[in-house]
Parts: structure tokens; sequence; C-alpha cells
């Protein structure tokens, strides 16, 4: 395995274990913002979910084809809306989905082939790299992460 490919396959085991671990904090902990005004931790990873289906569907099968890319969805409302389901379900419900839909993703990305990573993309108006997009994921999912954890540790 490349070793791009190999440290975004990493990057996505190791957010699989990680929100699998959350099992393990409080209801409070789970429902506690992260800030004052901010969204809580059921609401930070529940956001994920439907980011993870948006690349599994809308991007990767797309990616190495001529076909125009679709069109990504409204991100307030998407988040709003993933914010609000996350609220007000089941904390295990958020995180089973969070781990399956991230597993998928992550056996998508298995399935790149490594000659693809250095290859350039055009998404919107922007060229990159592949290893780039997901980088740019993967920083996003750090933020929120580095976010959660200062909670958790906290209680």
């Amino acid at each position: 395995m490349n070793e791009r490919k190999a440290e975004i396959v990493g990057h996505h085991r190791k957010t699989i274990e990680f929100v699998h671990s959350l099992h393990e904090v409080s209801e409070e902990t789970w429902r506690m913002e992260l800030g004052a005004g901010q969204w809580s931790v059921a609401e930070v990873i529940g956001h994920l979910i439907p980011w993870d289906e948006f690349v599994l569907q809308k991007r990767i099968p797309y990616l190495f084809t001529n076909e125009q890319l679709p069109k990504g969805p409204e991100a307030t409302t998407l988040n709003n809306a993933s914010a609000f389901k996350s609220r007000n379900e089941e904390k295990s419900a958020t995180i089973r989905q969070f781990v399956s839909v991230r597993s998928n993703l992550l056996n998508a990305i298995h399935e790149i082939s490594n000659n693809r990573w250095k290859e350039e993309l055009l998404i919107g108006q922007t060229r990159l790299q592949l290893y780039d997009y997901f980088n740019g994921l993967a920083e996003h999912d750090l933020h929120h992460f580095a976010q959660v954890k200062r909670v958790v540790q906290h209680n």
C-alpha cells in the first residue's frame, strides 16, 4: 500500500476506534456541549455520518470518471438535520451508525488502487490530488475529535 493511502486508511481506522470508545462515556458527557452555545459530543459525531455517506455515494464513484461530480449538499442544512437527529437518538444508535458508515468508507478507500493517489482531481474549481482531498477530510475529523476529547477528558 502506498504511504499516502496507508496514512488515510490508518486515520479512518483510528476514528472508528475512537468513536467506538465513546460507548464508555456517560450520557451526561455525551450530551454535553463542547462550549457555550456549541454542539454536543453527540451532535459532533452525528454530523460526520451524512458527510461520510456523501463521500461514499457522491464523490468516490465519480472521482475517476469523466462525469461531472454531483453538487454537494448545503452544509448548514445537512449539519442542522444531522445534529437534530443525533440530539434525539440513543448514544448507541449514533455510535453504531458512525462505525458502520465509516467502516464502509474505509473499505471504499482501501479499494482505490495505489496508483490513483497522486492523480489530480477537479472538485468544483479546485485541482488537487486524491490524498489532499482525503487529508482535508481527515483534518476536519481531527479538529472535531480534539474538541470531543477535551470534553470527555474533563468529565
